[in-house]
């Protein structure tokens, strides 16, 4: 019958293994030296793309840099993060641009003409170097419609300044958006409470 392995000589494996991973986590932070705005892109089914985008904007916001947050689909109802926001006034200028969701608008010239002004504030906030991110949430909405042109806004994401850090937002995000992008997630739907005849709660999804 093999011995069992002590505790001093499982703790002396464990920390054999674990020097092995910092030397190769190591060596990838050294060759990772380059520094830009970067192009990120919250996408996929699942919920809790904008919510994580809050989490970002909060994060840059904890450095004492400026945040733009444009939202394109979003009506003007309440919700918590608008309340929220207010109190970071200074950082975070947010803007309700949308009409709200198309099955309500009903109108097709409206949430064009809505898009068209979001995406043109997002342009002014893009070159303005007082941005260090601007979150254009649920642009990809817009794109998926065709109210706004892919190749006009990837020509405005590249045309940022170089140190910009940009995140767009929505499902169904146009290959294009991804193909440029650096950092790119899709949030997958495992199971939604709605599918159960739960409505939205308040402070969990508004």
């Amino acid at each position: 019958m093999a011995d069992l392995e002590s505790p001093d000589d499982e703790a002396a494996r464990h920390r054999e293994k674990m020097q092995k991973r910092k030397a190769v986590q190591d060596a990838r932070v050294a060759q990772a030296t380059r520094e830009k705005g970067l192009l990120m892109v919250h996408t996929g089914p699942g919920k809790g793309k904008t919510t994580a985008a809050l989490g970002m904007m909060l994060r840059t916001a904890g450095y004492g840099l400026r945040v733009g947050f444009i939202q394109f689909v979003k009506g003007n109802w309440a919700t918590g993060e608008q309340t929220a926001l207010t109190r970071f006034s200074d950082l975070i200028d947010h803007h309700v641009m949308g009409e709200g969701f198309t099955w309500d608008t009903q109108d097709k010239e409206r949430d064009i003409a809505a898009a068209v002004r979001a995406w043109e504030l997002g342009r002014r906030m893009l070159a303005d170097p007082q941005y260090h991110l601007v979150v254009l949430d649920e642009i990809n909405i817009v794109l998926r419609y065709g109210y706004l042109d892919v190749a006009e806004v990837l020509a405005g994401l590249n045309a940022r300044l170089h140190d910009t850090h940009v995140l767009v937002t929505g499902r169904n995000a146009k290959p294009e958006i991804i193909e440029a992008a650096d950092l790119v997630t899709e949030f997958q739907a495992v199971k939604h409470p709605f599918q159960a005849g739960i409505k939205a709660q308040r402070g969990i999804d508004f």
